[in-house]
């Protein structure tokens, strides 16, 4: 059986389609031995992909192939995860949730001119 590599990215779950997965090897984001590769490359068992998912990166080795997307359980049975362990320090806070200025507890919303004054918008000035 022969299996395209971008079919094997979505079928063990890495990415949400085939066509995001295709993207993100010909935008060099997936490494194969530390080497660029088409996404028509015809996978086999036993070789390690590195993938840069955002901030992440997945070390993936090829123990079975698979071409059919199915359930997580399924995907986790046809690669090994490599990937170094990520501790809680190496993980970004998220920018949405991240408070930029310190405020006093009870103060409440900022007013205008606590923002033109937090900011450095003052006419005066």
């Amino acid at each position: 059986m022969e299996v395209r590599a971008d079919t094997y990215l979505w079928a063990i779950r890495m990415y949400k389609s085939r066509t995001l997965a295709s993207e993100a090897i010909k935008g060099g984001k997936v490494k194969l031995n530390e080497q660029n590769f088409k996404p028509s490359h015809s996978v086999k068992v036993g070789e390690r992909f590195t993938l840069s998912i955002g901030d992440t990166k997945k070390i993936v080795e090829v123990t079975a192939l698979l071409d059919k997307r199915g359930n997580f359980e399924t995907a986790l049975k046809h690669y090994t995860d490599h990937s170094p362990v990520q501790t809680k320090s190496e993980k970004l806070a998220s920018v949405f949730f991240k408070t930029n200025i310190q405020r006093d507890k009870g103060l409440g919303r900022p007013t205008k001119k606590d923002r033109r004054d937090i900011f450095g918008f003052n006419e005066g000035d």
